[in-house]
């Protein structure tokens, strides 16, 4: 099993691909709080994301795994064999008074 990557091990490769960065000449430019790095004439991102934009992809049916796939469906709705009444059991029922006092026990088959 593919153990997940810890959030250790991202900070431990960023900082190993900064060294690496830094020792081939590369350099960090140090911007001050507050700026921001889009101009301010530019129009929003979300608007220059084209969604969409590859062409319709052709998709084949399998006959085979459609059939099966509606069969499982079409078992789902096809008449169950009705279930076996039980008997009916004889229960207990409380008979109580005017004033919610209980009176006496009776056995009925409801």
């Amino acid at each position: 099993m593919k153990t997940p990557v810890s959030k250790a091990d991202i900070r431990n490769e960023l900082q190993e691909e900064t060294e690496r960065f830094l020792k081939q000449g590369g350099s960090v430019n140090k911007i001050p709080q507050g700026i921001s790095g889009k101009n301010p004439g530019d129009p929003p991102i979300f608007l220059n994301r084209r969604l969409f934009v590859e062409p319709k992809a052709s998709r084949t049916l399998i006959p085979e795994v459609v059939a099966a796939i509606e069969a499982r469906r079409q078992e789902k709705y096809r008449a169950k064999p009705p279930a076996k009444r039980r008997l009916a059991r004889p229960r207990s029922k409380i008979i109580y008074d005017d004033f919610g006092e209980p009176l006496r026990r009776v056995w009925t088959e409801e």
